[in-house]
């Protein structure tokens, strides 16, 4: 119901909007601990979010940068920012919350249920950063490694009570108006009649962007022309680079690929949002983080969030070129895995147990071991990705995990794969890490900001309170 408004409020807040230039852009808030400052507001706006990403999955990437670079002083950019904060993430109906719930927190500054996307829990829908960053007549962006239908996207452009209703919500999507739309899961935008549609009726929503005016980068052959694109004023882009999720990080970079890494397709679409003369919303997320530490999988889980880093670092050479004019926000949307640190090795890391390690769980070894299989086969294969020399306490357990998956169990509700589990806690524990769940946890997670007006954030705040200071940073109204 927002968008057949757009172009009226666009053209009133393009007037406000200037107002503000004219005036120096001031305005006075109060911050949630309580203080009254005078703010900017922003230009070029980054809201960057880390899908499951919480203090130990900063902090054990950090440690394996300064690993991987050999210098005990590298620092992530997440972990370098002017204002730092650590925020809750409970949803309305649980004290752990999942991506729907969080995310509409994070873009709509609202508490809802699990599994709802950009509504109440009785079904209003809430206005969005990115609807009322179009108002006022910003380019807009959404990004993503996962499905742009997932949760976390989902909830900046759709209103849906069902996360997993992700035909509709890609219908949402081509109403939207986002100029630069990036990510996997094209499978919810081709129809029926093709192979790789999750559709079940034969609506061409690539086509139906497309005649609207998108530049469409679909699939491999999509990967291979964005990476030759170069974005011109007033383009619109879909890019849709895989069926589903796109790969993880480590995957990516130890294959024949096209495909450009996360931070890459960023840097394409800062190129073409900053041709808007009144400035960009782009919300990014590092979504396969989570999903690296949903099976404990701890080489995916830290070639993610370095990925994410990157990510990080594109808007920080943005804001390095426009000071007055930028502001930056990194958060997570809730903890996964239950990452600890140390407490398995007398308080140590061992972050070079991972060194070697080319590919992920999900993707290649997760599912290797089936029933009956060869199992000195899969000893080989595990081999030739990196993990190897197994102790006879380690294989005892993957020799285990081998006996589960004969007898037909898998390990935890997500129905993963005991064999290819126990090689996950295998590489975490000579690491020296343990996880406590599959699944997400309810701990505070950190948030960090630089920018203009970064004085109204930090301190401990609240998800919601996260997206509400931003809507008044931008001076807009977000929320139902």
């Amino acid at each position: 119901m927002f968008k057949k408004m757009r172009a009226v409020w666009a053209g009133l807040a393009c007037l406000v909007f200037c107002f503000a230039i004219l005036t120096g852009c001031a305005q006075t808030i109060q911050t949630a601990d309580g203080k009254t400052i005078k703010i900017e507001q922003p230009k070029y706006v980054f809201y960057l979010i880390g899908d499951g990403l919480g203090a130990s999955q900063r902090q054990v990437a950090e440690y394996y940068l300064r690993h991987m670079q050999g210098d005990d002083s590298a620092m992530l950019v997440m972990n370098d920012m002017a204002v730092a904060g650590i925020n809750t993430t409970y949803s309305l109906d649980t004290l752990v919350t999942d991506s729907a719930a969080a995310g509409t927190a994070l873009a709509c500054g609202v508490k809802t249920n699990n599994g709802v996307i950009a509504q109440t829990a009785d079904g209003v829908d809430t206005k969005t950063l990115v609807e009322a960053a179009e108002e006022l007549g910003y380019a807009t962006g959404v990004v993503t490694s996962t499905r742009i239908t997932h949760a976390t996207p989902a909830v900046f452009y759709a209103h849906n009570a069902d996360r997993d209703d992700e035909n509709s919500i890609a219908e949402d999507l081509v109403d939207s108006g986002v100029d630069f739309i990036a990510g996997g899961g094209y499978r919810n935008f081709v129809p029926s009649s093709d192979d790789a549609s999750k559709r079940e009726d034969n609506r061409d929503l690539v086509a139906e962007m497309a005649s609207e005016g998108y530049t469409t980068f679909i699939g491999d052959d999509g990967a291979a022309d964005f990476a030759d694109y170069s974005p011109e004023a007033k383009d619109q882009v879909l890019a849709l680079f895989s069926k589903s999720h796109m790969p993880y990080e480590v995957d990516r970079a130890n294959s024949d690929t096209d495909l450009l890494s996360l931070s890459e397709i960023t840097q394409k679409g800062v190129e073409l949002l900053a041709q808007n003369k009144d400035g960009f919303f782009l919300m990014v997320e590092g979504g396969r983080i989570d999903h690296a530490c949903h099976p404990n999988d701890l080489v995916a889980t830290v070639y993610d969030t370095l990925e994410f880093d990157e990510v990080v670092q594109v808007a920080m050479d943005f804001y390095n070129e426009h000071p007055k004019e930028t502001l930056i926000v990194v958060v997570g949307d809730h903890e996964t895995g239950g990452l600890g640190l140390g407490f398995a090795n007398d308080y140590f890391l061992n972050l070079d147990a991972i060194d070697g390690i080319t590919a992920s769980f999900e993707d290649n070894y997760g599912d290797v071991y089936q029933a009956g299989g060869d199992r000195d086969a899969y000893y080989e294969y595990l081999e030739t990705i990196g993990i190897k020399d197994f102790t006879a306490e380690e294989k005892a357990l993957i020799e285990a995990g081998m006996d589960s998956v004969d007898a037909g169990d898998t390990s935890s509700g997500y129905g993963y794969n005991p064999a290819g589990i126990a090689v996950n806690h295998i590489v975490s524990q000579r690491a020296g890490v343990q996880w406590t769940t599959y699944a997400h946890t309810g701990t505070q997670i950190p948030f960090s900001v630089m920018g203009i007006s970064e004085e109204a954030f930090g301190g401990f705040m609240d998800n919601t309170e996260i997206a509400q200071m931003l809507a008044q940073v931008l001076s807009v109204t977000i929320g139902s």
